[in-house]
C-alpha cells in the first residue's frame, strides 16, 4: 500500500522508467530459465528419382562386397607369395647329377666314366641263357638312363654264351632309343664270355661308379673304384669301400 500511494505521487515519467525495468528484469528472468530450444530437425530429402535410386542401389551393391573382395585378392597375393618362395622340386637330370657327384650341388660335370652291367640292371633277363632268344630294356630305368648318357661316358656290359646274345642285347638298346636319344653309342656296349671278363673291363676304364648285381664282383672292385653301386632286392650292408645299395637303378634316384 505504501509502494502504491508512493508511485502516485511519483513523475509519470519515473513511473514508466520503473515499470520498464520492472518488465526487463521479470523478461530476462524467464528467458535465463526457459531450457534449451529443442535441435533443429533436417528436413527430409525428397525420395529420389527412378534413376537415382537405380544408382544408389547399385552403389550399394558395389560397396557392399567391397572386403569380400579384398579378402580374396589378399588369398590370392598370399597364394602366388607362397607359390614362388616354396622349394622347387628337382628334375630327374639334376637328382641324378647330384647322387652321382657325392650329392654335391652341381649344374653340369662330366665323369670320366661311369660303368654297369646290362642283366638285371637294365634288362629285364637275369641270366645270360635268357639272352640266346631274347633281350628287354626295362621300361622304368629307360629314363634314368637317358640322363646317366647325357653327362656320363658310359659303357654297358656283360656277359654272353654266343654272338646271336649280343645281337639281341643291341637290338634291344636299339629299339629303346637309347643309341639315338641318349650319348650312347654301339662300341661302349662291351661284352665278355666269363665274369672275369666284366671286372677286367672295369678295371681298364677305371669309372667313377660302376653298377653291378653280382657282390662279388662287387667286393672285387671295392679297392679299385671310387664308388659302386650294387642293386638288388635284398640290401647288403658294405664294410669294405664306398658301396650303395638299391633294389633297383632308379630307384636309387
Amino acid at each position: 500500500m505504501f509502494l502504491t500511494t508512493s508511485l502516485l505521487h511519483q513523475d509519470p515519467r519515473s513511473v514508466g522508467a520503473i515499470a520498464g525495468l520492472a518488465v526487463a528484469i521479470i523478461f530476462t528472468y524467464r528467458f535465463t530459465r526457459s531450457p534449451a530450444p529443442p535441435t533443429r530437425r533436417q528436413p527430409k530429402r525428397q525420395a529420389p528419382t527412378t534413376s537415382s535410386t537405380a544408382i544408389s542401389t547399385q552403389s550399394n551393391i558395389t560397396l557392399m562386397p567391397s572386403g569380400v573382395y579384398s579378402s580374396s585378392e589378399d588369398l590370392r597375393a598370399q597364394n602366388t607369395f607362397d607359390e614362388f618362395f616354396q622349394p622347387v622340386k628337382p628334375t630327374l637330370g639334376q637328382i641324378v647329377r647330384q647322387k652321382l657327384n657325392e650329392g654335391r650341388k652341381v649344374t653340369y660335370i662330366l665323369l670320366n666314366a661311369v660303368t654297369c652291367r646290362l642283366l638285371g640292371v637294365i634288362l629285364e633277363e637275369s641270366s645270360p641263357e635268357e639272352l640266346q632268344t631274347k633281350a628287354t630294356v626295362r621300361p622304368s630305368v629307360l629314363d634314368v638312363l637317358l640322363e646317366i648318357t647325357k653327362f656320363c661316358d658310359l659303357y654297358l656290359m656283360e656277359r654272353v654264351i654266343d654272338d646271336e646274345s649280343e645281337k639281341n642285347v643291341l637290338l634291344a638298346l636299339e629299339n629303346a632309343g637309347i643309341f639315338t636319344s641318349g650319348g650312347l653309342v654301339k662300341d661302349k656296349v662291351l661284352f665278355c664270355s666269363t665274369e672275369n671278363g666284366r671286372t677286367s673291363f672295369v678295371r681298364q676304364l677305371e669309372p667313377d661308379w660302376h653298377i653291378d648285381t653280382n657282390p662279388e664282383i662287387v667286393s672285387q672292385l671295392a679297392r679299385f673304384i671310387k664308388y659302386q653301386l650294387h642293386v638288388s632286392p635284398v640290401k647288403t650292408e658294405w664294410t669294405t669301400g664306398k658301396v650303395l645299395s638299391s633294389p633297383s637303378l632308379e630307384q636309387f634316384f
